[in-house]
């Protein structure tokens, strides 16, 4: 497993991801527009056998970070990648001096939370009704880095 950032030519394969992973995913256009215009968007992916298997986003606003998404392809989910992914994640943001990062978790996401203890993330409050999908909350989480 590779870990390393995101390029332009990872968008099919992030997208179909996406896709798979939300009830309304990001549209392939916004990914785009992630990569190729948004200065403060970092992306980072997981690729096993030149196949992308995971990929997480986060927006650099000072010395914070704002994760905006993280998904596994269904077939690679339960091995680890996730934990590979964000840990690849903080390490950039430790490089960048990035001191705190901040994330969204779905109230019933239990193993992503699980995830994010791991990490040093804290659940900091609730957005109530923040996934217009289903209107679950949120949790938000913050980890000092």
């Amino acid at each position: 497993m590779n870990v390393r950032e995101m390029c332009f030519e990872d968008v099919p394969q992030v997208f179909e991801i996406e896709k798979q992973s939300f009830l309304t995913p990001w549209s392939k256009e916004a990914f785009e527009k992630e990569i190729l215009d948004n200065k403060f968007a970092r992306y980072t992916v997981v690729e096993n056998n030149g196949e992308i298997v995971a990929y997480g986003g986060m927006w650099w606003i000072l010395d914070e970070a704002h994760v905006t998404n993280i998904a596994v392809h269904n077939h690679f989910r339960k091995q680890g990648i996730g934990r590979l992914l964000v840990d690849g994640m903080i390490k950039w943001c430790k490089r960048e001096s990035i001191s705190k990062m901040t994330l969204e978790v779905r109230v019933s996401n239990d193993s992503a939370i699980k995830l994010y203890e791991k990490f040093g993330f804290i659940i900091e409050g609730k957005r109530k009704a923040y996934y217009t999908d289903t209107g679950e909350d949120a949790y938000i989480m913050w980890c000092a880095l």
